[in-house]
This record gives structure tokens, C-alpha cells and sequence, in this order.
């Protein structure tokens, strides 16, 4: 990073901040809604009156998420090619070439989706055991999860028109659309996980079909506003698609080792599951919760990332690769100042956020415990995040997949394991290998930046 750009004192009045946070804060509120509500249907469940059913509805959530976050880092691999490609068509003032690239994302993301569903939906049972889960558990969940295979192929859609509009650097729409949604599936959560109104009480399967519908409903509003013609990334299905060599070289490119990434994180965080579901059903729920609040902590980096790879890009197309230098910088000090924040919150109130799932006194030990061991790290998993989000909206995505192989995989995977398995220090010694990965990523991440080579990274 040049020396200028560092000496330079932090002021909000600076433009290039209110280019940052009109694309930032659209997506911060979409995914801190978005978590929210993924923390609400979690205490739904956590409350139901069996205590021994709601643990392991809790836990067969999780068992679920893991499984299909590995699907869906297939299509968000595509998304981040669509977004480093459309960005730099827009910043070049190519916007004809926008429609043709979506329409690329979209067919591959569907055409790759659906084998990924049919054998999430065939084998549930199986990949539920395979990740650890007891057999109760499986008996519970396994319904939960070939529902929640059918949601996947909406949910791959929806990810894949929200990764073009925001190559383009529009976040409001996916707000508006991801709130209304998301308000349904809490509805719906509640009608038919209790049994309100009349409805028989269907618990886990209940958050399913809830969540089902809401993705399709998603899709449908993602359709209408596409074609409306209200956006600069022009869409229509009477439009002919045009099959093109160089946009699948370029998704390919920059979206195949951001899939490699996607594929080893998840893979990582699975044998990480696998290790700490050892620990028993109340210990893994307790896990559980505390990945799920921490899950919200990841919104800072990710919607300020999502901001500088759109404004990196748009440079960088633009060739102003010093003004795409300013964005990822600027983006990067914003979102370690939040993530500071959120931090001290996390340490402070962590049994009160812990308390909102379950009033187990073990599982709010335990979990208040992770949780104040991932508040000390804040900081730097932001600022990582949105680093890397830099590095991705410059179309470079090779050193972000090493850095996760060797933090992830190397890291928390090895060290996990043997703090539990050899030194027996249970669910403390699994989050101490998380924030151990999370400072090593961004050591990584930080040292690729200030290299510069980012800058001149081409798309044909």
C-alpha cells in the first residue's frame, strides 16, 4: 500500500466513504436480518417444550448447514466471477456485455444445483451420519434436510441474480427482497414449528417448509424486479443468450479457485464438526449456538467486502487502480472499527445472547465461553474479510484459497483435533484453534494486499 494512502488522516467527509457505505449498508442490514432471523428460528426451535427433542433439533440444523454451505460454495464461486466481470464491464461503461455474463451465472449456478440437490435428497440420511450426528438426531433431521435440498436450488438462484446486481454495486433491491422474505420464513417459522392456528405442530420439518417457501418467493420477486427494466443490468428472457468462450474462461478463472476455496472451507468446517460432535449432544448444541451467533460477527466483513470487491472492480476497469487502492483501503479501516465494536459487545453480553436460545445452564456455560474467546479476534477477521473481498473484486482469487487451505485445513482442523482429542480441552480448545486460523488468514491476506499485484491482474 502506497505510503500516501496510509498517512492520511480518517475523515467521513471523504467521498470515497460515501461510495463505500452506499453499497455497504444495504448488504450489512440484509445479513444482519438475514442472522437474525437464522438466530430466532434457532431459539424457536431451542424453546419447544421437549428439552431432549429441541436439543436435537438444534443439532440437526447444524449438522444440515454445514453439507449445504459446501453446495452452495459451488455457486458462490460463480457469483464472485460474475461480480469481478460485471463490475469491470460497468466501471468500462460495457453495460451491453452485463446481461449476457448474469445469464451465464445463472444457467451454470442451476446447471450444477440440481445433481447437488437430487443427492442431498437421496442420501440425507447418510451425510447426516457421516457428519457425526447421533442417531436420534438423524432420526429427527433427516426430513428437515431433504426439504431444505429443495430450498437449495431456489436459495442458488437468488445468490446468483444478487451477485450480478451487485457487480453493479446495487444492494437496496436484495435488502428490500431479503427482509420481506425472511419476515415470511420467521412467520411461517412460528406457525408451523408450534403448531399455531390450528395447524398440526411440526417442529424441525415445520423451519423446512418454511424456509422453502420463502427462497421461492424470493426468486420470484428477484425475477420480477430483473425484469422490470429499473436497473442498469438490463434482463430479459426474449433477449437471446449468447454463448460465450472468453465470459466461461473468465468465470473460470477467477470463480474456479474461489470454488477451491469455498470447497476446502467447507470441507475444513465439516471435519471440524465432526471432531467437536464427539463432545456429546448437549456440548454440540451449545457449539451450535455459538456458531450461529458468531455467524452474525461475519456480516461486518462480508458487507463491507462485498462493497470494495464492487468499487475495486469498477476501478480497476475504469484503469484507476490507485482509486480502486483507496476503496479496498478505506473499506478495510470502516470495517475493522466495527468489527472493534462488535467485539467488546461479544465479550461483555455473551450469556445474555447465549440466554435467547436455550436456558440450559451447561449449554450457556460452554457457549458464552466460545463466544468470548471469537469476541478478542473481531477486528482482524473483519478487516480479512475485507481484504480479501479486494482481492476478489480485482479478480484475484488464487491467495485467498491458500490462505483459507493453510488456516482452515492446517490450522483449525489440526489443532482443534488435538486440543480436544489429546489435551481434552473440549469446546474451549475448538475455539481456540478458530482464532488461531482467523489471526493466521489475516496475516496472509494482509501480506498478498500490500504486494500490489492485485492491481494488475487482467480479465480478457
Amino acid at each position: 500500500m502506497s505510503e500516501g494512502i496510509r498517512k492520511k488522516k480518517f475523515n467521513f467527509k471523504n467521498p470515497v466513504y460515501n461510495d463505500i457505505m452506499n453499497i455497504a449498508w444495504p448488504v450489512l442490514i440484509e445479513l444482519i436480518l438475514s442472522s437474525v432471523f437464522g438466530m430466532i428460528d434457532m431459539m424457536m426451535l431451542g424453546n419447544i417444550a421437549d428439552a431432549d427433542y429441541a436439543a436435537a433439533a438444534v443439532a440437526s440444523v447444524g449438522v444440515t448447514n454445514q453439507p449445504l454451505f459446501l453446495g452452495l460454495a459451488v455457486v458462490q464461486a460463480l457469483n464472485v466471477g460474475g461480480t469481478a466481470i460485471i463490475a469491470r464491464y460497468f466501471g468500462a461503461g460495457k453495460k451491453d456485455q452485463m446481461e449476457n455474463v448474469t445469464k451465464h451465472v445463472l444457467i451454470i449456478s442451476m446447471t450444477l444445483a440440481l445433481p447437488i440437490a437430487l443427492f442431498g435428497f437421496i442420501y440425507a440420511e447418510q451425510i447426516m451420519a457421516f457428519m457425526g450426528a447421533e442417531p436420534g438426531t438423524v432420526a429427527i433431521g433427516k426430513d428437515y434436510f431433504r426439504i431444505i435440498c429443495v430450498s437449495y436450488l431456489f436459495q442458488s438462484f437468488n445468490f446468483g441474480v444478487t451477485g450480478s446486481l451487485r457487480g453493479i454495486g446495487e444492494t437496496k433491491v436484495p435488502m428490500s427482497i431479503n427482509i420481506r422474505v425472511n419476515f415470511l420464513n420467521v412467520l411461517g417459522n412460528a406457525i408451523l414449528i408450534y403448531g399455531l392456528f390450528g395447524l398440526p405442530q411440526l417442529g424441525v420439518v415445520g423451519a423446512a417448509i418454511s424456509t422453502a417457501t420463502a427462497n421461492s418467493v424470493a426468486s420470484i420477486l428477484m425475477i420480477r424486479y430483473l425484469m422490470s427494466g429499473k436497473s442498469d443490468l438490463r434482463f430479459s428472457f426474449k433477449n437471446k443468450f449468447s454463448f460465450s468462450r472468453r465470459t466461461l474462461k473468465n468465470l473460470v478463472q477467477i470463480g474456479l479457485p474461489s470454488a477451491m476455496e469455498q470447497l476446502v472451507m467447507r470441507a475444513g468446517i465439516i471435519m471440524f464438526v465432526q471432531v467437536v460432535s464427539g463432545l456429546g449432544t448437549v456440548i454440540f448444541a451449545a457449539h451450535q449456538i455459538g456458531m450461529n451467533i458468531l455467524s452474525l460477527s461475519f456480516v461486518i466483513g462480508q458487507s463491507f467486502g462485498i462493497s470494495a470487491s464492487a468499487l475495486v472492480g469498477r476501478a480497476l476497469g475504469a484503469r484507476n487502480p490507485d482509486m480502486a487502492e483507496k476503496y479496498a483501503h478505506h473499506s478495510s479501516m470502516l470495517g475493522s472499527m466495527a468489527g472493534t465494536g462488535l467485539g467488546i459487545f461479544m465479550f461483555l453480553f455473551a450469556e445474555v445472547l447465549v440466554g435467547l436460545y436455550s436456558n440450559d445452564p451447561a449449554i450457556i456455560e460452554n457457549a458464552s465461553t466460545a463466544l468470548r474467546l471469537a469476541a478478542i479476534i473481531q477486528p482482524f477477521q473483519a478487516n480479512q474479510l475485507i481484504v480479501a473481498g479486494s482481492l476478489r473484486g480485482a479478480g484475484d482469487t488464487r491467495f485467498p484459497l491458500v490462505s483459507t487451505f493453510i488456516g482452515v485445513l492446517g490450522i483449525r482442523v489440526v489443532l482443534a483435533t488435538v486440543f480436544i482429542r489429546v489435551f481434552a480441552f473440549g469446546l474451549i480448545g475448538a475455539w481456540i484453534a478458530i482464532v488461531i486460523d482467523q489471526f493466521v488468514r489475516w496475516i496472509l491476506i494482509r501480506f498478498r494486499f500490500r504486494s500490489g499485484k492485485w492491481k494488475y491482474h487482467q480479465i480478457a
